[in-house]
């Protein structure tokens, strides 16, 4: 009945029947082969739902009631905006992919903070996902007022970086714009969470049209800071020659399944590139449970998935975990994190 509505509505009315309580609920306890701890917090598997899904932190517990071990709520901007005109998301059924150019459309900060500060933990663990608003012009300055006000009620912080829709965002991730943001953030998140064993992990999301270049930057500037992890990765512009769809031709960022070998490459790369040192969310075209353990064995700690939803329902999160279970048992690894980085040797 969803998909037949158009992407927007059908979006706003699954949202709507979270909230209601009308979700799945995936009643079989996760194998023990899926539990893994990153940054001190411990997930019941690595599969969680990526931001953009649950942009106003409406059912992040919803959510993970359905199976996810953990969720992102975001992107969420100081001021609100409506975000780019519609129509701005587009299915992409012969092609298991979709596009959006939404534009962090939001209601602001104030209604995010107010339903993250009156969840009840103990699901799993909480991730708040900010970014700036369109028309400021000391960008930084908008990350700062996000990580300050979520930082007291979140598990983990996320500093989106790397959405197309927004003009100029990208740039931020250059190497001199990135290390001040970076600063910014991390002295934003002192203030919020004076002591220091309570603060929240920091993690950038990254983009995956980055040259070889821009990821060495990237690797540097948070090799050299106190950031905790990264994001790996948002939607790209990039079309695929093999995509079929009469949408391709929308602009904005494709994710789903023509999203995946890039994702899983820049995954690889920015593993390598950071030493193993620093855990990695795998984000982008995730599937199955082979895209799962392919992500996880190319680097990645956790993963996260959205678009896949879109096509399979939420069935899909007990499969993907059934299946990685699998995957894991059959090569011989007891936990999730004896399997990151398998690839690498």
């Amino acid at each position: 009945m969803l998909r037949l509505l158009p992407p927007e509505a059908a979006h706003k009315a699954t949202i709507r029947a979270l909230a209601w309580g009308m979700g799945p609920m995936d009643r079989i306890a996760d194998d023990p082969v899926l539990a893994t701890s990153v940054w001190g917090l411990n997930f019941r598997n690595p599969v969680g739902l990526s931001a953009g899904f649950d942009k106003g932190a409406e059912v992040p517990d919803a959510m993970m009631a359905a199976g996810f071990g953990f969720a992102e709520a975001g992107t969420v901007t100081p001021l609100p905006q409506p975000g780019n005109p519609k129509p701005r998301m587009f299915r992409l059924p012969a092609d298991n992919a979709a596009i959006n150019r939404l534009g962090f459309n939001g209601n602001g900060l104030s209604p995010f903070v107010w339903k993250i500060s009156r969840r009840k933990p103990g699901l799993g663990p909480f991730g708040a996902n900010v970014g700036k608003n369109k028309v400021t012009e000391d960008g930084a300055a908008d990350y700062e007022i996000g990580i300050e006000a979520v930082a007291p009620y979140a598990d983990y912080l996320v500093t989106n970086i790397s959405s197309p829709n927004t003009p100029g965002l990208r740039a931020m991730q250059g190497r001199e714009i990135l290390a001040d943001l970076v600063d910014r953030v991390l002295k934003a998140r002192a203030r919020a969470v004076p002591e220091e064993s309570e603060r929240p992990p920091l993690i950038v999301k990254i983009a995956p049209d980055l040259d070889d270049a821009e990821r060495a930057d990237i690797a540097a500037v948070i090799m050299d800071s106190d950031v905790d992890g990264l994001t790996v990765a948002n939607t790209t512009v990039k079309r695929p020659d093999d995509m079929t769809d009469p949408q391709t031709h929308q602009d904005g960022g494709l994710s789903g399944a023509p999203l995946f070998p890039f994702a899983l490459e820049i995954v690889r790369d920015m593993y390598r590139r950071t030493e193993g040192k620093l855990p990695i969310i795998g984000c982008g075209g995730v599937a199955s449970g082979a895209d799962a353990y392919a992500m996880i064995r190319a680097g990645a700690s956790l993963v996260q998935l959205y678009t896949a939803l879109v096509f399979h329902g939420p069935a899909l999160i007990p499969r993907i975990k059934r299946d990685l279970t699998q995957l894991l048992k059959n090569d011989g690894f007891v936990c999730v994190s004896d399997a990151v980085g398998a690839d690498h040797g």
